[in-house]
């Protein structure tokens, strides 16, 4: 048993000072308590910070790592694309254990990884990260069958996967249908029959042909959509997609890859608004520098008026909920096992991130 304080406690209820969480040696949090004196407490480890649950990075293409500052920044999509055609072809598995393992010390419990193979799957298996492998149908030569296959081979291996596709614009209307029409040989191959989709969306002025409207006539309403980007969203847009899904829709922000990419930001206001479900990704490091979540945050700051409560939301029960996992993760409360991380590099009187602001895994 541990027992663990900080100035703050990230709870379902808000940021709350005074609290004590113990837990149990698994990881599972058995008791949360009230201590007016906690300087008085014995055997308490105190934190200078915050405590929130293990972050949920709901956007992230771990098979990429290799790709580190090969693509230069600020030439917009359709320079992004012809720099991933011309990368070097596979995957750095060293390179993809390295970002595994600084992702797992910086305090993140879980990932929603996209990938086209094969390759990161036995590190997948031996990290300590839950991760929902999203294999990939993309491109004029997708082939939703070997899709199906490496989902089959990823789940027989212990491992979660769905199919997907990867957006609209890059596929055939016949091959994003099959790939949102999977839902019954997901849940054949061991998973729930609400599997969720992750779909590239609206990422840029690249896609064409009213992409909302297009999405809502090819997926089914019920199935769990993550929209992945969405920087030219409008608020037609968001009408058109709410007003189709019966099953929930998570709206992921990449905003450092944004900016890598082509200098946009997510209209996260807009979002916010509109009061829908929002998560944070870090996509690849072709489009980032690091896999970090409070760079993402610190990006979105300036552009929110959402409360740094709010905000730590986004990159932790936003996410889980995203991926099916909020009964295990994503919040500090008994019977889960969300992990511990210290959030440092706050500014305490007015409850905003500094520049300083990193975090570290406690448990």
């Amino acid at each position: 048993m541990r027992r663990i304080s900080s100035h703050l406690l990230l709870t379902p209820q808000g940021l709350l000072p005074g609290r004590i969480v113990t837990v149990a040696d698994d990881g599972r949090i058995v008791d949360i308590h009230t201590s007016r004196h906690l300087d008085g407490e014995a055997g308490v480890e105190f934190y200078s910070g915050i405590l929130i649950p293990g972050m949920v990075n709901a956007h992230c293409h771990l098979e990429l790592s290799h790709l580190r500052g090969l693509i230069p920044s600020g030439g917009g999509f359709a320079a992004f694309v012809e720099g991933m055609k011309a990368a070097p072809r596979g995957c750095g598995v060293e390179a993809a254990e390295m970002w595994d393992a600084r992702m797992w010390s910086d305090g993140v419990q879980a990932v929603g990884d996209v990938c086209n193979g094969v390759a990161t799957f036995e590190l997948k298996r031996r990290s300590p990260i839950r991760y929902h492998s999203f294999v990939e149908i993309f491109g004029a030569a997708a082939n939703p069958a070997k899709a199906a296959s490496l989902r089959d081979e990823a789940v027989g291996s212990g491992l979660r996967a769905t199919v997907t596709p990867h957006s609209l614009y890059s596929l055939s209307r016949e091959n994003f249908i099959a790939a949102v029409n999977g839902g019954a040989e997901d849940q054949a191959a061991g998973l729930t029959e609400n599997s969720p989709l992750s779909i590239h969306f609206m990422e840029s002025g690249f896609e064409v042909s009213d992409p909302a409207a297009r999405l809502v006539a090819q997926t089914p309403k019920d199935r769990p959509v993550l929209l992945v980007h969405n920087c030219t969203v409008t608020q037609r847009d968001i009408d058109i997609v709410m007003d189709h899904f019966a099953a929930p829709v998570t709206w992921v922000v990449c905003p450092a890859s944004n900016r890598h990419i082509s200098g946009l930001t997510p209209p996260i206001e807009l979002l916010r608004k509109n009061g829908l479900r929002i998560a944070i990704g870090t996509d690849s490091l072709a489009s980032n520098d690091t896999l970090s979540m409070v760079k993402e945050l610190l990006l979105l700051a300036p552009h929110t008026a959402a409360t740094l409560e709010e905000m730590l939301g986004w990159a932790t029960i936003g996410g889980a909920r995203a991926l099916g996992m909020d009964d295990a993760i994503g919040s500090i409360e008994v019977g889960k096992s969300p992990g511990l991380t210290l959030l440092a590099g706050v500014d305490m009187q007015t409850l905003r991130l500094t520049e300083k602001a990193r975090t570290q895994r406690i448990i």
